[in-house]
Order: C-alpha cells, then structure tokens, then sequence
C-alpha cells in the first residue's frame, strides 16, 4: 500500500513538474504566422518576444496548451470516484475585467472543506474544484491588480457554486480581492480567511459593544481564537473556555460555566459565542448569560440529534437573544471587506495566525490522500496544499 501511495506521488510530481515546463513554454513561444517552413536560427518577433525557430513545419507542431491540477468534486459523496485530482485548463480572467486569476501559492483545508467533500452543504453544485481560502498573486486581469499578492476566502462563492481555491490556478471576482498582509508568508495568509471572517460575521451578529464581557466557548480552536482576538481588539474583555487548563473556564472542571458568574461579579458575559456545536454546551452557555445578553453559535452536531432545549421563561425574562451564524451565506465581497480592514491588525501585531511550523505542508499530489483521512476519522491537523 505504501509503495502504491509512493509511485502515485512520484507519478503525480512528475505531472507538475511537466505541466510547468509546458506553461512556460506556452508563455513564451505565442507565436501565429502562416504555416510555412522556417529556416534554422531565422528570428521572429512573437509578443514582444525573439526565438530562434528551427527547420520544422508549424503545421506539424503541436502547441501545448497550459492546464492545471485541481481537486475536483465530480460525483455525489457514495460514488467511489466522487474525489479526484484533474487536469483542467488554466482560467482565463474575463474581458469585462469584473474577474481575476490568482496563482494560488497557498490554500488551507478548513473543516467545512472536507464537510463539503461529504455533501454537508446543499447549494454546492456539481463538478466543482473544492477549497474556500488561499493566499496568491494575480497573473490575469486589469493591469493596475497584475502582480499583487492577496489573500482571500470564499463567502458562499468559492467552492460551492464557483470552483475553488485547491488549484493551482483560481478565478475570483474583483470584488472578492484583499491585499495580503507584508509579515504574514504565503501559506500563514491562507488559513486566515474562514475562521478570521467567521469570527467577523460572529461578532456583527452580536452586536458587540466596547467595553462587553465576551465568553468564547472552543477558545483554544481556529475560530474561537480568532474571535477572541477580534473582541480583545474591538476593546472587550474576553473570557476563554476550553476543556483543559490556562483558560479563564475550564469547561471539564466547571461544566456549569459558575466562574464565568464569578469573574464577572455574578453578572455574567454579555455575549457567548459557541464554536464548539454541542447542544448542551450550548444551553449552559445561554444559561450563563447576563440580562439582555446574546448566545451566537456557528455548529451543530455532524452525527446524532441537534436539538437543543431551554428554559422558555428564563430566555424572555432575561431579554436573551439567540442567534445562529453561518459563514458559508456571506457575501464574497463582504468577506474580503473584512481582510483587507484585518490586514491592518496582522501588520501592526495586534492580530495573529498560525506560525508556519505549526501547520502541516503538503502537496497537491497528497491532497486526495489528506480529504479521505479526514473524511475517514474526522481527525483535524492545520493542512495547507503549497505550490
């Protein structure tokens, strides 16, 4: 099995190193002229671009055309051959210039990426080139964007109606462009965009106040951390909870949340968020609130029921509002709103992602490979697919 995996990798390899060759290749020779023989060494002139043709008839060349490796979800998730890597040809940006193409030199794989590989979301159509968050260059469209570096994410766009970020190559709306912070390397800027947006999304949703007691269920995972340091910078005081040590709430000794009461004076936060999904973690939560506070949650169970109950009278005597979050509704462009406003943090240092060696590098010849062992045990590692 090993050596299969290891000649499928070699093989794979093998194709990207030719497709670059080819896409190079294909750059520079652009070349239309009459089919005719061409003497040895006779120069032409082709975009702006001397070669040396040699004594072959054009009408005999094959000239390679540029493609690309993408993951591809082609079938619903109970085929056998619903995952796939294919070539497909490289995007070209649109002559209206509302489009780009980025050179994906980075994209993570969130959770709701493999959610989707299995079907978790309704409005994804079918084929589509999976992937929400990346980190690029733009190669195609209007001269004054050609060459910057940007990082982005997918709203309810990228990988679900519009192919995704796990390509080599990847169109996106102007509108969807954010630039990509200076300090941050190309595969840091890729896992800000779904948990850093979410985080955003969570805390408009709550209507956050300066000066608010924020308690963040799921602190130590991607999202929580980034609401947390969302709420901090927004000047709030953030409690964090998490089931071990060094947090303000350790919800394996106090799964009653009673230190949240007693770090705020038996008041209580004025905001829970709960990333975590677990239904009675989330009704302790909304029963630790304060009056006239706002319980925000963005999961659900995967497997088994996702009902949820409380006390009817302590929900409307207390004033609690309740409020469900789903990033994959955003719009694409409010989302690189968002990072580009963010941008400004990570630069300055009040905002922070993952350190490079802390994620899991892999290539696009592994990444079939990464989606079916996430798939199979649900165990999640920081991937990021470089190119």
């Amino acid at each position: 099995m090993a050596n299969e995996r290891d000649r499928r990798r070699d093989f794979i390899s093998s194709f990207i190193r030719q497709r670059e060759r080819i896409q190079r290749f294909a750059t520079e020779t652009s070349l239309i002229c009459e089919t005719q023989s061409i003497n040895s060494k006779k120069v032409f002139e082709a975009a702006s671009h001397p070669i040396v043709a040699t004594s072959t008839p054009l009408s005999q060349l094959t000239m390679p055309k540029a493609s690309m490796l993408a993951l591809r979800l082609t079938a619903k998730p109970s085929s056998k051959a619903a995952l796939a890597l294919e070539s497909l040809p490289i995007p070209t940006a649109t002559a209206d210039h509302n489009n780009v193409v980025i050179k994906v030199e980075a994209a993570a794989i969130n959770p709701s990426d493999i959610l989707n590989a299995n079907g978790g979301f309704e409005h994804t159509t079918l084929p589509r080139t999976l992937g929400r968050d990346y980190a690029g260059t733009v190669i195609d469209g209007p001269a004054d964007l050609t060459g910057q570096e940007v990082y982005g994410t997918s709203g309810n766009a990228l990988g679900f109606t519009l192919d995704g970020t796990h390509a080599q190559y990847c169109i996106v709306p102007r509108t969807a462009l954010a630039s990509k912070p200076s300090n941050l390397s190309f595969a840091q800027a890729a896992t800000v965009g779904v948990p850093f947006t979410t985080a955003a999304l969570i805390l408009r949703r709550a209507v956050l106040r300066s000066g608010e007691v924020v308690l963040v269920l799921g602190a130590s995972g991607a999202v929580g951390s980034a609401v947390s340091q969302l709420a901090e910078r927004r000047g709030c005081r953030v409690l964090r909870a998490a089931r071990r040590d060094n947090v303000d709430v350790n919800l394996a000794a106090d799964p009653e949340m009673e230190s949240a009461r007693v770090l705020t004076g038996g008041k209580g936060p004025d905001v829970v968020v709960d990333t975590v999904g677990d239904p009675d973690l989330t009704r302790r939560g909304l029963m630790s609130l304060a009056i006239g506070g706002r319980l925000v949650f963005i999961s659900a169970p995967k497997k088994g029921s996702t009902d949820m109950t409380f006390d009817m009278k302590y929900v409307y005597r207390h004033e609690i509002s309740i409020v469900g979050c789903n990033s994959a509704l955003a719009d694409i462009g409010d989302t690189a709103k968002d990072m580009d406003e963010m941008r400004k943090g990570f630069e300055d240092g009040s905002l922070q992602t993952a350190k490079e060696e802390d994620l899991h590098m892999i290539g696009m010849e592994e990444v079939v490979e990464v989606y079916e062992e996430q798939l199979r045990t649900g165990y999640r590692k920081n991937y990021v697919i470089r190119f």
